[in-house]
């Protein structure tokens, strides 16, 4: 085993996802560990996501999507946020991931925002116009990242390409 930075890359990483839409699109951090997966799965020459049928969506929303945010401010950032999912036709307002009473912490001390977007018809848009708002971190969009999923049905494993 290696730290991810002492690796030029990785040949291969195998996940799973809270959600697998259209053209393997993903959602994932229900964990809260999403910007450390998201870097694994950025330096991956092949991404391979397994999950059970329930998880497969014809499109993404059904899972609350985790925002990561840093955690100076995150209340403002929260109210950005909430301007940039109106952007993008979705009036929901991010609800503070929060256990025991705290906020959920990130391995990196930052704190999680879910939006519970019920439809993200245009996932591209939306990770952009997250991405925009200083104090987010990353979010739970994983897009053209995924070479292949490994879907458990009663019937078997099914394969699925983009």
């Amino acid at each position: 085993l290696k730290e991810l930075g002492e690796a030029r890359s990785i040949d291969l990483t195998v996940d799973g996802a809270d959600e697998i839409g259209p053209a393997l699109s993903l959602i994932k951090g229900g964990g809260a560990a999403l910007l450390r997966e998201k870097l694994v799965w950025e330096a991956s020459k092949r991404c391979v996501v397994i999950a059970d049928a329930a998880k497969r969506v014809p499109m993404l929303g059904k899972f609350p999507l985790p925002i990561e945010v840093v955690a100076f401010g995150h209340e403002t950032t929260m109210l950005r946020i909430c301007d940039a999912l109106t952007e993008c036709d979705l009036g929901v307002a991010p609800r503070l991931r929060m256990k025991d009473g705290q906020p959920v912490r990130t391995d990196g001390g930052n704190v999680i925002y879910d939006a519970a977007c019920g439809r993200i018809e245009e996932p591209a848009l939306l990770a952009a116009a997250l991405k925009s708002v200083t104090g987010v971190v990353d979010h739970g969009l994983f897009l053209d990242l995924a070479d292949l999923a490994l879907v458990g049905t009663a019937d078997g494993v099914v394969s699925v390409e983009p």
